[in-house]
Parts: structure tokens; C-alpha cells; sequence
């Protein structure tokens, strides 16, 4: 009887041992992941590594946003200064201009307006050179530079010279028609729309009775103001005479006689250049 009890305790003892070791009990729903979803654990990983990818690059773009409002902040603010600077600026221009003007209308009745035409050569700072260096009093021989063409750099180097000159614009630079034989002389026909307009301004606008022509592209000879003032009378005393001119289509050194300086040729031909 005892064996037939130790039997049946020694098999009891087996059967729970095995229960215990091989039947799995409750698990922790971390564990029972790990063991049952393998798949679902490796992607939450690759997820979760995305979302701080997508996190670092839109930490970056809020950055560049933040940056790009700054400078834009900035470059307003410098804009706003400019804008004031060219309000003074313009203001200073138009009282410059204004009192440039008033010099000029308040000129001698024995003045000689000298009527400069520019258009688009800078390098007409070389003829205004000589004309101011050259001119015995610029009261009696104010400098009028009229430019064509609007073309800026040439305004710029123009405008440099403040009171020494005075500044005007041919306001129209619409396109000219001309008849389709004469297409290769627009240039010229819009040199004559410039020359009317600034000849009007001189005489009618600024009230000069003479007026010396000179071409930005010229160099003129020291005398050229003392040539002007002694062939003056000539013009006013002879109403068949048309104009006086500085320019000699013969003007060479084998052609002329440079020892006589009181010679001057009448001519009916015009001299076009010059």
C-alpha cells in the first residue's frame, strides 16, 4: 500500500513540474510583443525613426522660414531709408534745379547762352571741360546742356557738374515715321526734333538773343570764346548774315594762314558739321 501512495505522489510531482516548466504563463504585453508580433515591433521602430526624420527636416524649414522673415524684415527697413534718402535727395534736386534756373533767367542781356547737344557719350565731359576751364566769365556765357536719347550714365556725368551748368531733357523720344527711302536718315531727323526743341527752350523759354551751338563730341580751341564775342557784332550789324561759325571744312594747316588773324571768310555754303 505505502509503495502503490509513493507511485501516485511521484507521478503527481512529474505532472506539475511539467505544467510548470512547459505550459507559458501570463505574460507582460511587452513580452507577449516581442514573442507574438516581431513585425508589428520592427515597423512602430522604422515609423517612429521617420517621424524624427520628418521632425528634424521641418525643425529646418521653420528656420529657413524664420531666416528668410528676418531678411525680409531688414531689407524692408533698408528699403524704407533709401526711400527717404531718395525723398531728400529728390527735394534737394528739385531746389537745386529750381535755383539753377533762376540764375539762368536772371542772366545779362548781353549774354550768350552756350547750347551744348548730348545724347548718349559720357565722354561729353571732356568737351564741358574745356568750355568751363576756357570761358572768360560764366555769367556772360552760361553753359545749357540739352541731352536726347534719356540715357542715364550720360545724365549722371552731366548732372556732376552742379551750378556750373544747367540741365534740360527733349522730353519726346517717341519713334519718328519716315518714308521707307529715307528709313537710313531717321537718326538725323531725330537730331533736328532735338535741335528744334532746345533752340526754342533757349529763345523762348530762357529768353537769350544768341546762341553758341556745340557738339558733345568737340574740342574747341581756347580762343573760341573771344572769336565768338568779336564776330558778334558782324551778326547783329548785318541782317544778311545768318550765323557765325567756328568750323572750316578747310581748316588744314596747308590751307589756311595762321598769321593772319584777323581774316574771316563769308560763305553761302552751310557748314552742316560742328
Amino acid at each position: 500500500m505505502r509503495r502503490k501512495n509513493l507511485t501516485l505522489t511521484l507521478i503527481l510531482i512529474f505532472t506539475c513540474a511539467t505544467f510548470y516548466f512547459w505550459i507559458p504563463g501570463e505574460q507582460s504585453p511587452h513580452s507577449m510583443r516581442r514573442i507574438l508580433m516581431p513585425e508589428t515591433d520592427d515597423t512602430l521602430v522604422k515609423l517612429e525613426g521617420e517621424i524624427q526624420v520628418e521632425r528634424k527636416a521641418t525643425q529646418k524649414l521653420v528656420h529657413k522660414l524664420e531666416t528668410l522673415i528676418q531678411k525680409n524684415w531688414e531689407q524692408q527697413k533698408l528699403n524704407d531709408k533709401q526711400h527717404q534718402a531718395l525723398v531728400v535727395n529728390s527735394k534737394e534736386a528739385d531746389e537745386l534745379k529750381k535755383r539753377k534756373l533762376e540764375q539762368l533767367l536772371s542772366h545779362p542781356s548781353s549774354a550768350i547762352a552756350v547750347l551744348v547737344f548730348a545724347c548718349n557719350r559720357v565722354t561729353v565731359t571732356r568737351c564741358l571741360d574745356q568750355l568751363i576751364k576756357y570761358r572768360p566769365d560764366p555769367a556772360l556765357f552760361p553753359i545749357i546742356v540739352s541731352q536726347d536719347c534719356q540715357h542715364e550714365p550720360t545724365a549722371r556725368a552731366i548732372q556732376g557738374y552742379g551750378d556750373q551748368i544747367y540741365h534740360v531733357q527733349q522730353p519726346d523720344q517717341s519713334d519718328i515715321q519716315v518714308p521707307p527711302k529715307e528709313k537710313k536718315f531717321k537718326g538725323y531727323f531725330k537730331i533736328a526734333r532735338h535741335y528744334g526743341w532746345a533752340l526754342n527752350q533757349t529763345f523762348n523759354m530762357f529768353h537769350f538773343n544768341n546762341v553758341v551751338i556745340i557738339e558733345d563730341d568737340l574740342d574747341v580751341s581756347p580762343d573760341i570764346f573771344e572769336y565768338f564775342l568779336g564776330t558778334l557784332p558782324l551778326l547783329q550789324a548785318d541782317p544778311t548774315l545768318w550765323c557765325v561759325s567756328a568750323w572750316n571744312d578747310n581748316g588744314k594747316i596747308s590751307l589756311v594762314d595762321k598769321t593772319a588773324h584777323e581774316t574771316v571768310y563769308r560763305t553761302d555754303l552751310f557748314p552742316g558739321l560742328g
